[in-house]
């Protein structure tokens, strides 16, 4: 019985290692070239509207409106805000929905790996999967991912195929109230459009302007350049 428990063991490690070296492959091969498709991406029931480009192509208040709206301790954590999970969970324990409380590491692991919806299993895996992210790519090539693979729209990943959508122009030539606009669309892009805002939404935009000028142009410099 002992060496059948070990023999089932050994096979499930065997997997496992295999699964785990496989993954860090991959990781490692998407730190230096573009990921050509994601989990949100094979999973999306519209058309994939999606074009890669450089974060050194794009102004820097286009990282920069994403990071006031929707993580601004990125430059300082490792992929995971025990912070806002805390708050999460408590809120979670007084009758309140799972809420997200994701920094924008996670969300890259989520989008680029994972699946949709709440539950402590996929929080568990998307932790795992954001502090690999910090360790393999850096924040740089973590914000760059973010930036192309983020859903926009129906079917819209991506900056630059946002930018081109909504604007009509690259996203290398956004303007910062352009940019504001397209952060606010994030944590529910299937239903915003940046040139069709609520009234709610566009005091959103005003306040991720004013979130941006309170960080200042330097706050990702160390990060992006």
């Amino acid at each position: 019985m002992a060496k059948r428990k070990q023999g089932i063991f050994g096979r499930i490690w065997f997997v496992v290692w295999r699964f785990l070296l496989f993954l860090i492959l991959v990781l490692l091969l998407f730190r230096f070239v573009p990921p050509p498709t994601t989990a949100f991406m094979l999973q999306s029931q519209y058309p994939v509207k999606h074009t890669w480009i450089s974060i050194d192509k794009l102004p820097t208040y286009m990282p920069l409106a994403v990071v006031a709206s929707e993580d601004q301790r990125f430059p300082n954590h490792f992929g995971v805000d025990f912070t806002a999970i805390s708050k999460a969970l408590d809120q979670y324990d007084d009758g309140d929905g799972l809420r997200g409380a994701s920094t924008i590491t996670q969300q890259t692991a989520k989008n680029l790996f994972l699946w949709s919806g709440r539950s402590f299993i996929r929080k568990g895996l998307e932790a795992g999967l954001a502090i690999g992210l910090e360790t393999l790519w850096g924040k740089k090539r973590i914000l760059e991912v973010y930036l192309n693979i983020a859903e926009f729209g129906k079917g819209i990943y991506g900056v630059e195929a946002a930018s081109q959508h909504y604007f009509g122009r690259s996203a290398s030539k956004l303007t910062m109230n352009q940019a504001a606009r397209l952060a606010v669309l994030l944590p529910s892009p299937r239903t915003r459009n940046p040139n069709d805002l609520t009234f709610y939404l566009r005091e959103r935009v005003d306040w991720v302007e004013r979130q941006m000028q309170q960080l200042g142009p330097d706050y990702l410099k160390p990060i992006i350049e």
